[in-house]
């Protein structure tokens, strides 16, 4: 536990699980309360991992609660921005004052492109790009009128600085949100709000369950060079999500105060391989 964060309020998608609940429980341990958003139900039928449930949002309220530490959940899609607008007004009236957001929701489906179909396509951009403009401009106004800075911090992906073979909507995705970083620090840096990407690797997620490993051989078997792409020079070669969550809670601190229009790679150095 610190007080780094103290008297900080963080606004965090895709908190539910995996990443997003860590993100939540690593901002908490260092004073933040928190705004734990989540469609906390099925996203995409095309999806080869099982939904988030009401129950995990549960969870996550719980684990911060424990830390004692006030926390909102909000169960919301990122593709509504008015729901996104509508949780961002809820915080600053109930927890006074928006400072931190991490825009973490994201999908991912392993498919060849011709097998992405126009839906999978659409419905990818719409939660990992256009999802986090909703996020950002659904709460960047608050951070601006609060007076005292803040920072947002975007969840891209190895991805977004090279390329997850046979995932091309994903990848299109996660690279485009590097120019939404670099867009966004550039028109906020006069306020003192801070925008920063952060680009994990292998986390141990429920992303990477269900039917994934499988779909990702498939999509892989003609062409199975490409599985040699993305090596991790460190061992087991994975992490766990709270790895993530120690870049982001270093992106949102007073420890990076100079640092904007960054993009952190937590891979294990996948990106070079």
């Amino acid at each position: 536990m610190s007080d780094e964060l103290e008297g900080k309020v963080a606004f965090i998608t895709g908190a539910a699980r995996g990443q997003g609940r860590a993100h939540a429980v690593k901002l908490a341990s260092m004073g933040a309360d928190i705004v734990a958003v989540d469609i906390a139900g099925p996203v995409a039928d095309f999806l080869p991992y099982p939904a988030a449930t009401p129950d995990d949002l549960v969870e996550t309220v719980r684990l911060v609660e424990e830390l004692d530490r006030r926390i909102l959940g909000v169960e919301a899609d990122v593709r509504d921005r008015d729901a996104l607008k509508g949780a961002a007004d809820r915080a600053v009236a109930e927890l006074g004052s928006l400072d931190i957001v991490v825009a973490n929701a994201g999908i991912c489906e392993p498919a060849k492109w011709q097998d992405i179909s126009q839906q999978s396509w659409q419905d990818t951009i719409d939660i990992n790009l256009t999802g986090v403009w909703n996020t950002i401009t659904a709460t960047a106004q608050h951070l601006i009128d609060g007076g005292r800075g803040g920072a947002i911090v975007i969840t891209s992906s190895y991805a977004g600085k090279k390329v997850q073979p046979m995932m091309i909507h994903y990848t299109a995705s996660k690279h485009a949100l590097v120019g939404l970083t670099r867009g966004f620090a550039i028109e906020l840096g006069p306020h003192n709000i801070r925008v920063n990407s952060v680009h994990p690797g292998a986390v141990a997620t429920p992303m990477g369950g269900g039917d994934t490993v499988d779909q990702i051989e498939a999509s892989t078997r003609e062409n199975p060079k490409v599985n040699q792409m993305g090596q991790a020079f460190l061992e087991p070669g994975w992490m766990e999500p709270e790895a993530i969550a120690n870049a982001v809670a270093f992106l949102v601190s007073p420890a990076s105060a100079t640092i904007t229009s960054e993009h952190l790679s937590v891979d294990q150095g996948m990106q070079y391989f």
